[in-house]
């Protein structure tokens, strides 16, 4: 792919973006993030962040991962035709569950769309909860 080329966009508008660790690789696949998803991607980096200032971030299956330490991830979220989709890897241990279920009995879902805005506050404190568990090793 050329230096200034757009990464390319998969199935449900999903950014392709070569793994990696850090803030920077996140940030290009925010970016990359098609339409209003964008948006809701960099809040959501924004209020990780905010709860968990040293959190550690990476990119891995073509999806944003976070953790308290590298390879053990709490949170990750990926882009798909209709909604962005958050996953809590040990979402079953959060108060109250998150509404997705998951075939992985501790994965808990948040779809995220477009025309239904999502509590942010509840969120965060999810992620203060998620971050506190055991991360799952990836």
């Amino acid at each position: 792919m050329a230096k200034d080329a757009a990464p390319k966009l998969l199935s449900g508008g999903n950014p392709q973006i070569a793994k990696g660790y850090g803030d920077a690789v996140v940030q290009s696949y925010i970016d990359a993030m098609p339409g209003w998803k964008k948006g809701i991607g960099r809040r959501l980096d924004a209020l990780i962040t905010e709860v968990i200032p040293d959190v550690v971030k990476a990119v891995k299956w073509n999806s944003p991962f976070y953790g308290m330490e590298k390879d053990l991830w709490f949170l990750g979220f990926h882009c798909l035709t209709k909604y962005v989709k958050v996953a809590f890897f040990k979402g079953a241990h959060l108060t109250p569950l998150p509404s997705g279920t998951s075939k992985q009995a501790d994965v808990r879902y948040l779809d995220i769309y477009e025309d239904r805005p999502f509590d942010e506050r509840q969120f965060s404190d999810w992620v203060r909860q998620a971050s506190a568990l055991p991360g799952e090793k990836m």
